[in-house]
């Protein structure tokens, strides 16, 4: 069996409301389709993971006319928050439940009953790195032969110049509170003695009165002038972003992964972010065991202004950073292997 039903949130193609989890689905489907399956998209309308009736109807609407024993890919976004739709029809069709952050890492037992049955009910379930394996495992009575791993991968991108002071700093994640702007704000509200400049690129639309915040925060601690706020960005302006930074910052309070890391090191930017969920394991090493960047607590402004203070600051840390960076670049994997990955586990639940 080649062919796989993927199931995904509405609007994953939206430029303005971009995000890592839309990234990987469409360049899954991609890659499966490169590979020789044949991709039947489902895309689900609806405010997932908290949807209403109407979303669970139209869930149930899809699932419901994909045919008998059909191997079923699922965005986790909409998996684990439908048990009453799924885990009936996981007799009926071989589910496969894509996490990207699972439901049940956050303190809200509804949440973690409701992605608990789900993912009991699958045939396979695929987490986007091992820490998201490994707390899967924690948190539900899986088989661990049925957990599996599919890094996102990465494209190939030129080197990023630097400019000649290194304070070009670059911050890519949706402004909303788990990705830490607050804490990021506070840091650098410390630093004003040096010369930097931050770029925040993503999202202003999803948490309005958050973003509201941050402004008023900018503006009292004197940063307006020196935090910008474009929006989200996409394609060659997103490149260019890239390309105009001397460092990533990511202040995450969790993060399965972190792809901007990984999209940073392909251009050889050092990244600066706090210690949570997979981003140690985007970030790895350069060959003698270097970090290509710096990690911090989460959560901690201090923390984060002596790392990016340090950076600022030290000439020969920042030579290090960047050629632990430009090392690490050379081993990233690619999407192909991402893709790969998911047919193992495809084929597998096929059989």
């Amino acid at each position: 069996m080649t062919a796989v039903h993927v199931v995904v949130p509405a609007g994953i193609d939206d430029p303005a409301r971009p995000s890592g989890g839309n990234a990987y689905d469409r360049r899954v489907c991609r890659g499966l389709t490169a590979l020789g399956w044949s991709v039947h998209e489902h895309a689900v309308p609806g405010c997932w993971p908290r949807p209403d009736a109407a979303a669970y109807a139209a869930l149930a609407g899809v699932v419901e006319q994909i045919p008998e024993d059909a191997v079923v890919l699922l965005d986790g976004l909409i998996a684990s928050t439908a048990p009453d739709v799924l885990v009936p029809q996981a007799r009926r069709v071989r589910l496969v439940v894509l996490v990207h952050l699972p439901l049940g890492h956050r303190p809200a037992d509804d949440d973690r009953a409701r992605e608990g049955a789900v993912l009991t009910a699958a045939a396979a379930v695929v987490g986007t790195s091992a820490w998201t394996r490994r707390r899967l495992l924690e948190l539900y009575p899986l088989q661990p032969g049925r957990v599996h791993v599919a890094e996102p991968g990465v494209d190939e991108a030129d080197l990023a110049p630097g400019t000649d002071t290194a304070g070009a700093l670059l911050c890519v994640a949706a402004v909303i509170s788990r990705k830490g702007h607050d804490v990021l704000l506070d840091a650098l509200a410390t630093l004003t003695d040096l010369t930097w400049h931050c770029v925040c690129v993503g999202s202003l639309d999803r948490d309005p009165a958050f973003v509201a915040d941050l402004r008023r925060r900018a503006d009292d601690s004197g940063l307006t002038d020196r935090v910008s706020w474009p929006g989200p960005r996409t394609g060659p302006d997103l490149d260019h972003s890239y390309a105009a930074a001397d460092l990533t910052v990511l202040a995450s309070r969790d993060e399965p992964y972190g792809m901007v890391v990984t999209e940073a090191l392909a251009r050889g930017l050092p990244v600066v972010a706090t210690d949570v969920g997979g981003v140690p394991e985007a970030l790895g090493h350069g060959r003698d065991g270097t970090r290509p960047g710096l990690l911090v607590p989460p959560g901690d402004p201090a923390a984060l202004a002596g790392a990016l203070r340090a950076w600022l600051g030290d000439a020969a840390l920042r030579g290090r950073l960047r050629a632990a960076a430009q090392e690490r670049r050379a081993s990233l994997a690619g999407w192909s292997t991402t893709s790969a990955a998911l047919v193992r586990v495809l084929t597998e639940a096929a059989r």
